[in-house]
Parts: C-alpha cells; sequence; structure tokens
C-alpha cells in the first residue's frame, strides 16, 4: 500500500479524513507517529469559542475528561493549541454507532438492549458523581468498540455542576429536540442529572421499539408530545421494562426516576455486571492551560503538503460500513456519505466534479484536494451542503468521497444520482459495487 506524504501533521499526529462535524467542531481520524496508534481528534475553532465565551467551560470541562477514565465513556488523551486551533485527542472507537444496529437489523431483544442500557447508565451515573453532565445524549453520541461494548462520546463538551445559576439549576437549551426533557424545552432551568436520564429513557425505548417515543415533523407538536410525556408502548415491550420507561419518562424531574433508584430496578438489575477498572487520582493538567496561552512556545506545530491524503489498509477497512465512525444514516436510515474509486489523476477528479456540480446550482470551493459544494437554493432543510475529498490509495488509484454536510438527506441523494451520471468517465467502482461483491 503506497505511503505517500500525509497532507497533515499536527504536533505528533498524522492527520487523515474527516469522520465528523458539528457546530463548533470537526472531528479527523489521526495517527499518533510515535506510537502507531490510532486517534480521533476534535478540532474546535479558538476565535468561535472565544466569541462566544466557552473557554472557561471549556477548559474546565477537559480538565474534568482527562480525570475520567470509564470503560463506556470515550477516553480524552490531551490537548493541544495552535494560534487559531484548538485540538483535543480522544480515543478511536472502531465499531461504529449503536443506531447503526437499528437501521441495520431493527429493534433489539430485550436482553441486548438490556446490556447496552445497563453500560449506558453505568457511564452516564459515574460522570453525574463527578459533576459533569452530558445534555446532548442521541444516537450519534453512542459508539461501539471493536468487542461491541458501548462507549459515550461527546460528555467532554457538556455542561458543569460549576456552571449553575443561583437557583441551582441548568439554563443552556441544547440538544436533539426528540431526545430532549420537557424541562430543557421549557427554559425554566433544570438540573442536568435528571434531565440526561430522560434522554437515556428514550434510548432505552429506541432499543426496545425500533422508533422514536415522541415524534412530529410539526415542532410545536413534538413539544408538546414531550412536554405531556404522550407516547405508547408497542405490546411486544414486556410489563418490567414498561414500567421502568414509564419512570423514566416522567415529565416531572422532581418525581422522575433516579440513577440509584434504576440500579435497584428489577427489570435492570437481572444479569448486571459492572465493570472493574481503576480509577486516577490525578492527570497532568498543563496542557489544558497551555491551549488557551497566547505565547509562541505552548503552540502545537501544522504542517500542509500539497497531495492528497494517502490511505493505509487499516483506514481503508475503518471507511466499510461495519467500522465507520462517521454517521452513515440519518433518522431516516438514508446514506448521508458514499464513496467511488477512480483511476484518473487527482486534479482531473476535482475538475470534473466542479464542471458537474456547477449546472446543478452548486457554488464550489477548492482546498488542496477537497471541495465544499454549496446549493445557493434552499431546501426542504436549509441549503444543501456536499463535502468531497480525494485520497490516495495507491499511485494511480483514487478514492473519493462525497459526504452530506448540511441539508436534507433525500436532497443528497439526489444530487448525488445527477452528479454521479455526469461522472461516467472518471468513476471506476462505486461503493455500491464495492459492497456487491463482497
Amino acid at each position: 500500500m503506497n505511503r505517500a506524504k500525509i497532507k497533515r501533521r499536527v504536533g505528533k499526529y498524522e492527520v487523515g479524513r474527516t469522520i465528523g462535524e458539528g457546530t463548533f467542531a470537526k472531528v479527523k481520524f489521526a495517527r499518533n507517529s510515535e506510537t502507531g496508534e490510532n486517534v480521533a481528534i476534535k478540532i474546535l475553532d479558538k476565535d468561535k469559542v472565544l466569541k462566544h465565551k466557552m473557554a472557561e467551560q471549556i477548559k474546565r470541562e477537559i480538565a474534568i475528561m482527562k480525570l475520567i477514565r470509564h470503560p463506556h465513556v470515550v477516553q480524552l488523551y490531551e490537548v493541544m493549541g495552535s494560534k487559531t486551533k484548538i485540538f483535543i485527542v480522544l480515543e478511536f472507537v472502531t465499531g461504529g454507532e449503536l443506531f447503526d444496529k437499528i437501521v441495520n437489523h431493527g429493534r433489539m431483544r430485550e436482553e441486548e438492549a438490556r446490556k447496552y442500557f445497563q453500560q449506558l447508565i453505568n457511564a452516564v451515573d459515574y460522570c453525574h458523581s463527578r459533576g459533569v453532565y452530558h445534555r446532548d445524549l442521541k444516537p450519534e453520541n453512542l459508539l461501539l468498540d471493536s468487542s461491541g461494548n458501548l462507549k459515550v462520546s461527546d460528555f467532554g463538551l457538556s455542561a458543569l455542576s460549576q456552571q449553575v445559576r443561583d437557583d441551582g439549576l441548568l439554563h443552556t437549551t441544547c440538544g436533539t429536540p426528540n431526545y430532549v426533557a420537557p424541562e430543557v424545552l421549557n427554559d425554566r432551568g433544570y438540573d442536568g442529572a435528571t434531565a440526561d436520564l430522560w434522554s437515556c429513557g428514550v434510548i432505552l425505548f429506541v432499543l426496545l421499539a425500533g422508533y422514536l417515543p415522541f415524534d412530529d415533523s410539526n415542532l410545536m407538536n413534538l413539544y408538546n408530545k414531550i412536554s405531556a410525556a404522550e407516547f405508547t408502548c408497542p405490546p411486544w415491550i414486556s410489563f418490567a421494562a414498561m414500567k421502568l420507561i414509564t419512570r423514566i419518562l416522567d415529565p416531572n424531574p422532581t418525581t422522575r426516576i433516579t440513577a440509584p433508584e434504576i440500579l435497584e430496578d428489577e427489570w435492570f438489575k437481572k444479569d448486571y455486571r459492572p465493570p472493574v477498572f481503576d480509577e486516577i487520582e490525578d492527570a497532568n493538567l498543563d496542557d489544558v492551560e497551555a491551549v488557551f496561552k497566547d505565547s509562541e512556545k505552548y503552540h502545537v506545530t501544522e504542517k500542509k503538503e500539497e497531495k492528497p491524503t494517502s490511505m493505509n489498509a487499516f483506514e481503508l477497512i475503518s471507511m466499510s460500513q461495519g467500522l465507520n465512525l462517521g454517521n452513515l444514516f440519518d433518522e431516516q436510515g438514508f446514506k448521508r456519505e458514499t464513496r467511488f474509486t477512480s483511476k484518473c489523476p487527482a486534479n482531473e477528479i476535482i475538475s470534473k466534479i466542479e464542471e458537474a456540480a456547477k449546472p446543478l446550482g452548486f457554488d464550489v470551493s477548492k482546498k488542496n484536494y477537497k471541495m465544499r459544494l454549496q446549493n445557493l437554493k434552499a431546501g426542504r432543510k436549509g441549503n444543501l451542503n456536499v463535502s468531497t475529498e480525494v485520497f490516495q490509495v495507491a499511485p494511480s488509484l483514487h478514492m473519493v468521497e462525497v459526504r452530506k454536510a448540511k441539508g436534507d438527506t433525500l436532497e443528497f441523494h439526489k444530487f448525488y444520482k445527477n452528479l454521479s451520471t455526469s461522472l461516467d468517465e472518471v468513476v471506476w467502482k462505486t461503493e455500491e459495487n464495492m459492497e456487491k461483491k463482497k
């Protein structure tokens, strides 16, 4: 396998493809060149962090996350800063999202759902005991490791107990509406622990039912259903599981079941084996302080090279559906990204994509071997934005990833169909053809 120069280095890490995007951050696959270990690097824009007055919050949260070593929480290794960016180095989890299992195989049997729910509650309860609340527990944040165990991600960028107002409650509305507790939506202040447990209840319902308890295309109707906890359990869910779900999805946070009470619940306790692990007493927090210092002395070096990023065998394997950390599917079960291989030179691939996208009404911006295509006309969920990147697999073989960055997934599918018909002479094999050959 060709190992041409990696396009980008951050300190001792070789940085590869993008595996996730959020409002404040991008997540990239990377490799520690000293140890050979694969990691995920969350990259935050320093200006955005400072503009939203999040520096102190992020500093505190990273410091706490460095102290959390739990088998069901994604590990935060270190943090680095450059003049313009913050790099958070995290454990790379290879088993994809828990919810891909539901997309691919439908609802789970109670024994399997219970195992994941026990791991989730154990992780959430542990973090709560350290004063860290997630506030955005949802499918994308529930990953699986190579042994099929749950790993909760993004605990590090959550609200902390020190952020409560004088009334002792948190006040930031965040999260995905379907999974968010009624008190968060009502903005009357909320307790991070009870709000997280509500989200865990919604997750348990989805694992057992295969669909959401609260769902409505009209946002106002959805809020009303959540506020009244208006849901119906399907008949295949056992009475004991139904009872527990009802106690968690209690719209009144003061009477909602607590974590210690869940741990005592009969349905929950069946075959429960809490993980055994060593806690760490202290961690070096010098890097957390250094990140926000303006002195060059503390900055990590970033190097870029004008070449498509080359891919090693592991990265290629990790891009196959079963191991992909990126969110391959959205709520409707449609793919959000796809790939094809091409024997054309990288520059030719880039110009052919540009030629094909412009007549479809897309504005094209290019940087190195990446492109951002933005539809100038707003669709169902705003403007469709598509990211593409060219990777070198061998000297005369490239792989092209086409990913929805923003907008509606159905529109993305339509766009990709139109694009691929214009790229006939460029495409050697599509991902679908590759899948069929397996």
